[in-house]
C-alpha cells in the first residue's frame, strides 16, 4: 500500500505537479538534483536559479497562487475518502513497470486498490466503434487471461476497452483483476456511459490517472493516457483497429518500450481489421488464442484458485457452435466469416426468403449471428 505522507510533504508533491510553467521533465530533474519536493521549496530563488530560469525559480520561492492552492486543498480532501490514494515517484508502491519508461508521471491518483498496479499486466485495446464480434473476442480474451492471473489494463473507452474491463470483472475476485487508466482527472468518468463500469472497477480493481482532479477530457491527454496503458503492461493485445486509430499509438508506444505487441486478425473486408493487419505486417504476433500470448510471455505466478483448468478456460476464447438443424447449418456455412448481404445468402443457400429470414432470426436470438448496421449478417 502507498506510504501515508506527512501533510507538508504531501502538499509539496501536489504543488510540484501543479506548478505553472514547470514541465514534468523539469520537475524530475529538480527531484534528482535536490531531493524531495519540500526540500526544493525550501531553497532560495538564487539556488533554484542555477537549475531553472530565474523567473520560474522566483515563482517557486513564493506561496502558490490561489488556483493551485484550491486544487491542493481539494485533493487533500479527496484523499481522506476510503480507497483514494496518491502514489509519488518516491513511493515504494509506485509500479516498477512505469518507473522503467522514460517519462513516468510524478504522481498517480488511484481510486480502488493500488496493489493491482503491481500485478503482471496485459493491456487490451481497440476500436471504440467495435463490431459485436470484436467485443466478444475482447471480453473472452480478457476473462480467460484474468483467470490465468493477468491484470487486464485498458483505457475505459467505449468499445474494446469496455469489453476488456467487463471480461476481467467476469473472471471473479480470485482472478488477476483490471486497471482502468483515465485520460481525465480521477474524479471524472469519461465517457459518462461508463460511469457504472468505472464504479465496478474501483470496487474490484483500480482506476488510475496522472491528471489533477477536475481535469476534463481533452484530445491531447489521451495519447498520454495510452503511454501508461502500454507502459504498465508486459504486452499489448490489439483486438480491432482502423488504419488511423489511437490503439495503433498504444501499440507503437508499447513496441518502443520493449513490450510485446499482439494483434487479432479479421476479415479482409472489414475496416476494423486493417490496423491489426498492419501491425502483423510490422512484426506483431498474430493471435488466435490466449496460448499464443503465453507462448511469448509465459504465465504469471498466481495462486491455484486464480488459475482454473486451462482446457475449460481456453474455450472462453473461442466461440462455441450451438446445436443447429440442417437448414441452420446451411445458413452458417453460407455466411462463412465475413459480413454477407441477405440476397447473397439467399443465392448461396437456395432457401426462399421467408425461410431464410426465419432461420436468421433464430440464429440472432441464440447470439450465433449478428445483424450489422448496414443490414449485412455476420457470425459471432
Amino acid at each position: 500500500m502507498p506510504v501515508i505522507l506527512p501533510s507538508e510533504e504531501l502538499r509539496a508533491w501536489l504543488r510540484l505537479s501543479l506548478e505553472p510553467g514547470l514541465g514534468p521533465a523539469q520537475a524530475r530533474n529538480l527531484l534528482a538534483a535536490i531531493g524531495l519536493p519540500q526540500q526544493i521549496y525550501g531553497l532560495s530563488a538564487g539556488s533554484l536559479g542555477k537549475l531553472l530560469p530565474m523567473e520560474l525559480a522566483q515563482q517557486l520561492g513564493r506561496q502558490p497562487d490561489e488556483e493551485v492552492q484550491a486544487v491542493i486543498d481539494r485533493t487533500v480532501a479527496w484523499l481522506e475518502q476510503p480507497r483514494h490514494h496518491l502514489l509519488t515517484l518516491a513511493d515504494p508502491a509506485y509500479p516498477q513497470a512505469l518507473l522503467d519508461i522514460h517519462d513516468p508521471p510524478l504522481l498517480l491518483y488511484v481510486n480502488g486498490n493500488p496493489d493491482f498496479l503491481a500485478r503482471p499486466a496485459i493491456s487490451i485495446v481497440g476500436a471504440r466503434s467495435a463490431s459485436a464480434g470484436g467485443m466478444d473476442n475482447a471480453r473472452a480474451f480478457a476473462r480467460h487471461l484474468a483467470r490465468q492471473g493477468w491484470c487486464i489494463a485498458s483505457g475505459l473507452a467505449q468499445g474494446i476497452d469496455t469489453a476488456a474491463h467487463e471480461g476481467a470483472l467476469l473472471a471473479g475476485s480470485a482472478a488477476g483483476g483490471t486497471v482502468a487508466v483515465l485520460g481525465t482527472g480521477i474524479d471524472i468518468v469519461y465517457p459518462a456511459a461508463n460511469r457504472d463500469l468505472a464504479h465496478r472497477i474501483a470496487a474490484a480493481g483500480a482506476l488510475v490517472s496522472e491528471f489533477p482532479l477536475g481535469t476534463r477530457a481533452l484530445p491531447y491527454q489521451f495519447p498520454k493516457r495510452n503511454r501508461l496503458v502500454a507502459g504498465m503492461s508486459r504486452g499489448v493485445l490489439v483486438v480491432e483497429a482502423a488504419k488511423q486509430s489511437g490503439s495503433l499509438i498504444t501499440a507503437r508506444l508499447a513496441s518502443e518500450m520493449g513490450r510485446e505487441v499482439f494483434a487479432i486478425p479479421g476479415s479482409i473486408h472489414s475496416p476494423l481489421s486493417r490496423g491489426c493487419h498492419a501491425l502483423i505486417r510490422q512484426g506483431a504476433k498474430l493471435v488466435e488464442s490466449a496460448e499464443d500470448i503465453h507462448d511469448e510471455l509465459g504465465r504469471p505466478a498466481v495462486p491455484q484458485e486464480a488459475n482454473p483448468d486451462s482446457g475449460a478456460a481456453e474455450q472462453a476464447t473461442r466461440a462455441a457452435m450451438p446445436a443447429t438443424d440442417a437448414d441452420d447449418q446451411r445458413v452458417l456455412d453460407a455466411l462463412g466469416h465475413d459480413p454477407v448481404h441477405l440476397d447473397t445468402l439467399q443465392q448461396r443457400t437456395g432457401l426462399d426468403l421467408p425461410s431464410l429470414n426465419g432461420r436468421l432470426l433464430q440464429l440472432e436470438l441464440s447470439d450465433t449471428v449478428v445483424r450489422q448496421s448496414d443490414g449485412r449478417y455476420q457470425r459471432r
